[in-house]
């Protein structure tokens, strides 16, 4: 790991112009070939980060982690220091999805940017992230930080909690132990079916379902159809079929391009394709995205060789995290390869609701919520260790964590909760200076207009 020395103020430099020029290098550093290779689409991502500092903050992970690079961080050993972490643990990437065993469960649900790092960096993603959001909603400094001190007390007594019981891996989310917006959100997904997205992405036509046409889809020639179909048949060898769950064809019925339409998916290549479901009806038919996956942020800043020869490629790394970071992942999840190039495989899931915080307008419904999310971060940090089925964290994290931390716990949440206003202020200013070098046409590759050619 890099050496850490003070986070910097963001107004150290008066007019900005230094920092405003480390913002546009992190930026094509980090995205130049995707730029390159769809510059629309990157537009369309900076146009949608130029929203507010809230969506600049989600867009921009690589600038985060190159901060931590040079951010003295307390809370890191040998062991704390390489445990699996999320790598973009913003507050709208908590919501529902469906697990292998078929529950409804409410946890993290992204794990694009995951890897092995710093247990502290999730938890300052995490913390600057809701005080952004709460700075839109016009909560008080001393409320945002009562607020996050319920997030992470709570995260500490989960810790501490597995460190007694040591049930991390069976520890979920569900409607049974769950409150407020946090059950709200279990139970609407509970009421979605496969069929309600199936009539959303597909058509049926003589007995026959296919994509519905669409601006958001490229048919496919036959040699890349030819292609993308001898993905999914090496897929087909990395998919880990839980018990008690019905087995599916993996039939191919159709295929089509797409593209990642989203901040954090910006010009990553993309398919969809329609399987043939648990049987020959039309009703049980599934939808796989099949995704180019991305260098991880904290990967840019992480030096240890062994933990990146363990991964075959991205696709493969982003499978790897997510089953040993949800312990039970759903049953479609695997990766593959298209052009020598990694794709992760998932399937578009009905069963996946973000958490909704326009409606969650006052504290006392936040702190509720922040509890569970406080909890849902501490099982996600323990269950991709020694107990798991891979050899990157042979340790016990939670063990680790109690051990790192000790009797600083009062100092631990104050420095993360200082940690969460400075940044969080440093944000909005980086998003001024990010929204006018875009204005200005200064993000070689990408102007406000129009694309231009990467020198």
């Amino acid at each position: 790991m890099a050496d850490r020395t003070p986070l910097t103020p963001a107004g150290e430099n008066p007019d900005g112009v230094q920092r405003q020029q480390q913002i546009v290098d992190v930026l094509v550093d980090a995205f130049s070939a995707l730029m390159s290779a769809d510059a629309d689409a990157f537009r369309t991502k900076f146009r949608k980060m130029a929203a507010d500092p809230f969506a600049f903050y989600r867009g921009s992970a690589c600038l985060f982690y190159a901060d931590m690079a040079t951010t003295e961080d307390p809370w890191s050993d040998e062991r704390t220091s390489r445990v699996w972490i999320q790598g973009d643990l913003h507050a709208e990437n908590f919501g529902t999805y469906m697990d292998g065993a078929g529950r409804i469960v409410f946890d993290v649900n992204d794990f694009d940017e995951a890897y092995l790092g710093h247990v502290s960096w999730d938890l300052r993603r995490f913390a600057a992230s809701f005080a952004l959001l709460a700075w839109r909603k016009a909560f008080a400094d001393d409320v945002i930080a009562e607020m996050l001190g319920t997030y992470l007390g709570a995260y500490l007594d989960q810790i501490e909690a597995f460190t007694r019981d040591d049930d991390d891996r069976s520890f979920a989310l569900v409607r049974e132990n769950t409150e407020g917006a946090v059950h709200d959100v279990v139970l609407a997904t509970t009421a979605r079916t496969r069929l309600d997205l199936l009539g959303r992405l597909t058509v049926v036509e003589g007995y026959e379902r296919r994509f519905a046409d669409g601006p958001r889809n490229r048919k496919l020639d036959d040699a890349e159809r030819a292609e993308v179909l001898r993905a999914v048949d090496r897929y087909r060898e990395t998919v880990h079929p839980p018990r008690r769950r019905r087995d599916v064809a993996y039939d191919v019925k159709d295929v089509v391009g797409t593209g990642g339409f989203g901040i954090g998916s910006a010009g990553l290549p993309a398919y969809n394709v329609l399987l043939e479901g648990y049987d020959q009806a039309l009703e049980n038919d599934v939808v796989l995205s099949v995704k180019q996956g991305n260098v991880p942020a904290p990967s840019r800043i992480v030096d240890d060789p062994d933990i990146r020869a363990y991964f075959e490629h991205e696709g493969h790394r982003t499978a790897v995290s997510q089953r040993a970071l949800q312990a039970n992942a759903s049953q479609f999840l695997g990766h593959t390869e298209i052009g020598g190039v990694g794709f992760v495989v998932a399937e578009l899931s009905p069963y996946e609701v973000d958490l909704d915080w326009d409606d969650l307008t006052e504290p006392d419904e936040i702190g509720p919520v922040l509890t569970q999310l406080g909890r849902a971060t501490a099982k996600l940090h323990c269950v991709g260790d020694a107990d798991s089925d891979h050899t990157l964290v042979p340790f016990q994290t939670e063990e680790a964590i109690t051990t790192m931390i000790g009797d600083r716990r009062e100092e631990f949440v104050a420095d993360l909760v200082d940690f969460a206003h400075q940044y969080a202020r440093r944000t909005r200013e980086d998003h001024r200076l990010f929204v006018d070098a875009f204005r200005a046409g200064q993000i070689p590759g990408i102007s406000s207009s129009g694309a231009q050619p990467l020198t």
